[in-house]
């Protein structure tokens, strides 16, 4: 038996055009944690509160997670390429904009349309890689995507801090120009234009419903972490939010092929599983990112950029992992893979609930855990999403995903923040939100295993 994935190359142009995505991923994903380090001088420069200059962060991250869905299904109906290159352009437009910014109302403004471009430039890249990359190879496409998305991550508060000490937090912005336009010109010269769908129209009344209820969750969940979830506001947003989900069922019912999301794409049982098990498994993620940095800094004493940096274990494994996934993916198959990853997630935020409030160091094992977890786990399950609906479905496949992830960690980081305001002490209020955490893992894993088949492996041909 030969492995195919060994007898299919990649040309120099694919190679090239792998790179070019590569960096579009990276300045998409760098965007999410490349200001965190950054607020203090956007606060100082601007004179603004802290309330408002979290939403140069917050204001991206709402709009990204909002139309991501949106983003994937245009580049499906109209053109991977058209849409990325759309994308890519209002990306580097606004960050341009937002480097120039003179307030703090117009850099806000700015994020959030930025935050339309990355929206239609993620699900766009999946569908182009997965384009790209030979389906005995799809485990790479996967590994390339989320292990260049966790690099951007992990180096986003690093840069961030870089640049801002040296030449000031308007170069986070800057430096997204030269990114874009290369990407866009490398694109537009290797890529050729995907299959368009063919007499369907534009789902609006699912993109105003879908859209209306993420954005009033989420914006309400961090209102709520920021004041408190007993409020009117909040509640009546989560509330409405919530109602308009069943709404957004019946019209995309009623649409038929023209829905935003098609039937045929969630009535695969092994996307569904791959979506349920990312709303759970995302939520132990983020609730990682927020509170470890938040104890070091709380109860450590640590600055926002050493903080960033203590994460590093997690981010480069996680980041390392996710290239290694890739060959692993076709050798096991993709249920071993997510299931040692998200199992391997789950065991990491247990350690670090167990360990936490006895310093720093005993947290890296629980980091490297859950760098392992998420490397393994987001890329295979990614890939097994996206390769379980039709390929002119791959972009609103991968999009699905990803919002499910935001949604899934926006939820989950709520429940983490009511039960660490309800603990007697801060510490103990991280030990008892992991806790949960780790139970929220063990129920996607379990869901992960059993709906996902081992894809992957099968892929071998004779010789």
């Amino acid at each position: 038996m030969a492995d195919a994935s060994t007898t299919e190359r990649l040309d120099r142009s694919a190679i090239v055009t792998l790179v070019a995505l590569s960096l579009g991923i990276l300045v998409v994903a760098n965007d999410f944690t490349a200001l965190t380090v950054a607020v203090p001088s956007i606060e100082h420069d601007l004179d603004t509160t802290l309330n408002r200059a979290q939403w140069v962060i917050n204001g991206y991250t709402v709009v990204f997670g909002v139309l991501i869905v949106t983003g994937g299904r245009l580049a499906d109906l109209f053109g991977r390429r058209r849409v990325f290159v759309i994308g890519a352009l209002i990306f580097g437009a606004f960050s341009l904009l937002g480097g120039l910014a003179p307030n703090i109302g117009l850099l806000i403004a700015a994020r959030a349309l930025m935050g339309i471009g990355g929206a239609m430039m993620w699900p766009s890249v999946l569908g182009m890689v997965y384009d790209i990359i030979p389906k005995s190879r799809s485990g790479l496409a996967g590994g390339l995507i989320i292990g260049v998305a966790g690099l951007g991550n992990s180096i986003g508060p690093l840069l961030g801090g870089i640049l801002t000490d040296t030449l000031g937090w308007r170069w986070i912005f800057f430096v997204n120009v030269p990114v874009a336009l290369l990407a866009v010109l490398v694109v537009l010269r290797n890529v050729p234009e995907s299959k368009r769908g063919s007499g369907i129209r534009v789902d609006y009344a699912g993109i105003a419903s879908l859209s209306a209820a993420v954005v009033l969750v989420l914006v309400a969940l961090d209102v709520g972490s920021a004041n408190t979830f007993a409020s009117p506001w909040v509640l009546g947003m989560i509330a409405v939010g919530v109602l308009l989900l069943p709404v957004f069922v019946l019209i995309q019912r009623r649409q038929g092929d023209d829905a935003l999301v098609p039937r045929r794409v969630v009535s695969s049982r092994q996307f569904s599983g791959a979506l349920i098990s990312i709303l759970l498994l995302g939520s132990v993620f983020f609730g990682v990112l927020v509170y470890v940095p938040q104890y070091l800094e709380k109860e450590l004493g640590w600055s926002a950029f050493a903080a960033g940096a203590g994460l590093l274990p997690m981010m480069l494994t996680f980041a390392a992992v996710s290239f290694a996934a890739g060959p692993l993916y076709h050798r096991i198959g993709s249920r071993l893979v997510v299931g040692i990853g998200a199992a391997c997630l789950s065991a990491g935020v247990l350690v670090l609930a167990l360990v936490i409030g006895t310093g720093y160091l005993p947290l890296v094992p629980g980091l490297v855990l859950c760098g392992i977890g998420v490397g393994l786990y987001f890329s295979a399950v990614t890939t097994a999403a996206v390769t379980a609906v039709r390929p002119e479905d791959s972009s609103l496949a991968g999009g699905i995903v990803y919002m499910g992830n935001v949604a899934g960690g926006s939820l989950g980081l709520g429940v983490n923040t009511a039960i660490v305001l309800a603990a007697a002490a801060f510490t103990v209020g991280i030990r008892n939100a992991f806790l949960v955490d780790a139970v929220l893992g063990v129920v996607g894993t379990i869901v992960a295993v059993w709906l996902i088949r081992s894809e992957g492996s099968r892929t071998r041909t004779p010789t």
